[in-house]
């Protein structure tokens, strides 16, 4: 595996919770980069509410903005973007875990083809996910089993990350 020359930006995860300004601040840093800015987008469009969520994100973002649809292929879309590429950001890795979840994938390996990507990816990465261990516990297994997968997919993606950011209120709190 060919390691992947690090820059100023480099690979950068943003966590928190629900409308914390997680994605807005992806955005914003993505497009401080020149070049072709891609949008590795995991959200599907179920019911009108995330069609709407996906319609607010879309207006955000002007031209330069190529959008990539991977519910669940977002490690093989990084490794096939060139070089060239000026940023990439990834929105997000909560929905993109509810997806393999639901389609039985093997996590540990999906999570080990995601970071491979990451390191081998010669352009900078923002990722987008959700805290979602702060609450209750939840009441049955498969929630219980998501946010323990999810904890785990963060702690993994952050221990890659040259960068990482905790949103809370629209204020990010740097954590690394």
């Amino acid at each position: 595996m060919q390691a992947r020359p690090r820059d100023d930006a480099g690979i950068t995860l943003i966590l928190g919770g629900a409308r914390s300004g997680k994605s807005r601040l992806a955005e914003t840093l993505a497009e401080k980069r020149d070049g072709r800015l891609v949008y590795i987008a995991t959200a599907e469009a179920w019911d009108e509410e995330m069609r709407a969520r996906i319609a607010e994100h879309k207006l955000r973002r002007d031209d330069r903005w190529h959008t990539i649809e991977a519910p669940v292929a977002v490690a093989e879309v990084l490794q096939a973007l060139p070089a060239e590429t000026g940023a990439v950001l990834i929105d997000c890795l909560t929905l993109w875990l509810s997806n393999l979840m639901h389609a039985g994938r093997d996590l540990g390996a999906e999570t080990a083809g995601l970071l491979t990507a990451l390191n081998t990816a010669r352009f900078p990465v923002l990722l987008v996910s959700n805290e979602v261990g702060l609450g209750i516990v939840p009441e049955n297994k498969l929630a219980r089993d998501f946010r323990d997968a999810q904890g785990r997919l963060n702690q993994a993606v952050a221990a890659a990350a040259d960068h990482a950011i905790f949103m809370a209120a629209g204020l990010p709190l740097v954590l690394k």
